[in-house]
């Protein structure tokens, strides 16, 4: 098995003062973050983890020695409200990472998710962030989680497309070679995004999203949906969405549908 291994991790990082940590099993490595009080950024990678969680209390899957799945904590200086597109500040780093490493293909979906493939409408991996107030300053916990290996029974246990960096990339990099890239990139955001918020990043986000231009439907937290056409960022995040009233802005939802535009369509 590829395994993970502590010293490779924190000699390819390379940030001072960062405490890498690797464990056999956890819940999840947000989980174990969450209840830190560390006053320097951590990094905890796990080869296994029993209760890893995505977006909306929903499970994260991965096969041992399949997968990717760490989390980055760090304390940042800056008003709660401002760390609301922070997902995709983050999503920006992973897919420079993932494109360094070969991976050319990768793209994001609103708000917090990796793709590829075909079409890039196969899931290659997702974010999921989680904040507390700590002091003066919030406690950022960023969990990260990146199919490496193919696993076909997870892909239709799932019932969902599915794709990894072995499909993507032959020879596919070493687990602990995607951690370092990606875990690198995303220390760099966040200290860019502390000090310049999301701006810094929207006109990178809007390049990489895959459903930049095409019909959404969008499922909103009630249950209603909304559809338009995508037309990048707001300012705090939220998805723009041209629809037949005119422009909207999405805070918070799930992308139900992705579809191209016919040529003369309206919104």
């Amino acid at each position: 098995m590829d395994r993970l291994d502590i010293a490779k991790i924190a000699s390819g990082i390379g940030v001072p003062g960062l405490d890498v940590r690797l464990v056999e099993r956890c819940t999840s490595t947000n989980a174990v973050l969450m209840a830190e009080k560390a006053a320097h950024p951590v990094l905890l990678a796990a080869e296994v983890q029993t209760a890893g969680r995505g977006q909306r209390g929903r499970s994260w899957r991965s096969a041992p020695g399949a997968g990717a799945t760490f989390s980055i904590l760090r304390r940042m200086l800056c008003a709660p409200r401002k760390l609301a597109g922070l997902s995709l500040a983050v999503g920006v780093a992973a897919a420079r990472a993932l494109h360094g490493l070969g991976a050319t293909d990768v793209a994001l979906k609103w708000p917090n998710d990796l793709l590829a493939g075909s079409g890039a409408d196969a899931k290659l991996g997702g974010i999921l962030i989680e904040t507390r107030i700590q002091g003066r300053e919030i406690a950022a916990v960023v969990g990260i989680g990146i199919n490496c290996r193919s696993v076909r029974a997870l892909g239709l246990r799932l019932r969902r497309g599915l794709t990894s960096l072995d499909d993507l990339v032959q020879p596919a990099p070493a687990r602990n070679a995607v951690i370092v890239a990606v875990a690198g990139e995303v220390l760099a955001a966040l200290e860019d995004f502390e000090r310049a918020g999301l701006p810094a990043f929207a006109d990178a986000w809007r390049s990489l999203h895959a459903h930049e231009g095409r019909r959404l439907r969008v499922r909103l937290a009630g249950g209603r949906t909304v559809s338009g056409i995508a037309d990048g960022l707001a300012p705090g995040g939220a998805l723009r969405l041209q629809t037949r009233r005119g422009m909207r802005e999405v805070a918070s939802g799930r992308i139900i549908s992705a579809r191209a535009l016919r040529l003369g369509a309206a919104p």
